[in-house]
């Protein structure tokens, strides 16, 4: 390979990562990479100092132009909608910090920043980018960076989930969770669920699925128990999604929802439930991330 290639294709992981903390969405963060390697081809890399420096710049860039296009598409969105699901290598859930970074749960609060903030708290508190940097990639002055950086920490800090849980907590609950549906065991799921737990539903309008949040333990274990029992030839699987342990909901065998969970205290406090198989397309392979 010739040195842009090469300086490309080692650092795709970190900027797909990027784009998707930033988007929410795997495939426009494949977009953005596309458009990326257009202008880094192009460079005259002897006067490139830094090339990972200068990549994630450019990638920064295209994915805060995209996603100011995305924020308008979403307004006519719709139902509720979700960050897409991704199938993560297992490696991911070994970084702690990169898996919460990527959890539905944050990428949710991540979708109330202004773009230019979740562009900030990205670079910063996930890849740890210097003020310098940031305020390169999004033409900002150093010290304007700051006082975002800082804004943004402060509002994530008051919607992100109160405590850092285990996966192996949240396989407990989604193992308890999956117990409950199978069986039919209202008061089961009932226990496991926060009072006032919040179900969101995204269809996209092609799959049927909550027009809007749900919120109480007993309309959302009514709904999940009512919703699948009226049916028949669905399955649940353990999976893993974004970092974390997941449900994945089989009809005659297909890929039909995938079910991510929100716990604090102990309790789910959200059921964030996927269908709009546009958004499904990347849990049939495995998704390397990287910081």
């Amino acid at each position: 390979m010739d040195t842009a290639t090469d300086s490309f294709v080692s650092h795709r992981n970190l900027l797909f990562t990027i784009a998707y903390e930033m988007l929410g969405s795997a495939a426009d963060a494949e977009d953005v990479l596309q458009e990326t390697w257009l202008r880094w081809s192009g460079v005259d890399l002897s006067v490139v100092e830094n090339h990972r420096a200068y990549l994630v710049r450019v990638v920064t860039r295209q994915a805060l132009s995209r996603l100011r296009t995305l924020s308008r598409r979403k307004e006519s969105y719709v139902g509720s909608w979700l960050p897409e699901p991704l199938l993560t290598t297992p490696d991911v859930a070994e970084d702690v910090e990169l898996a919460d970074s990527v959890s539905m749960a944050m990428m949710l609060v991540l979708e109330t920043l202004t773009p230019t903030e979740r562009a900030v708290f990205v670079l910063r508190e996930v890849f740890s980018l210097d003020y310098d940097e940031i305020a390169s990639a999004v033409d900002k002055n150093p010290a304007a960076v700051r006082q975002i950086a800082h804004r943004a920490r402060s509002h994530v800090a008051a919607r992100r989930p109160r405590e850092r849980v285990s996966a192996t907590t949240t396989r407990e609950a989604l193992t308890a969770f999956q117990r409950a549906i199978e069986t039919g065991d209202l008061q089961g799921l009932l226990d496991l669920l926060a009072p006032n737990v919040v179900l969101l539903g995204d269809g996209g309008g092609v799959k049927q699925a909550v027009p809007r949040p749900v919120t109480g333990s007993d309309k959302v274990a009514r709904l999940i128990l009512g919703g699948l029992l009226k049916v028949s030839g669905w399955t649940l699987e353990p999976g893993h999604a974004n970092g974390h342990p997941a449900l994945i909901v089989k009809f005659g065998g297909e890929l039909d929802t995938v079910i991510a969970l929100r716990i604090d205290d102990g309790l789910i406090s959200g059921l964030y439930a996927v269908r709009n198989p546009d958004k499904l397309s990347h849990m049939e392979q495995e998704t390397t991330l990287r910081r």
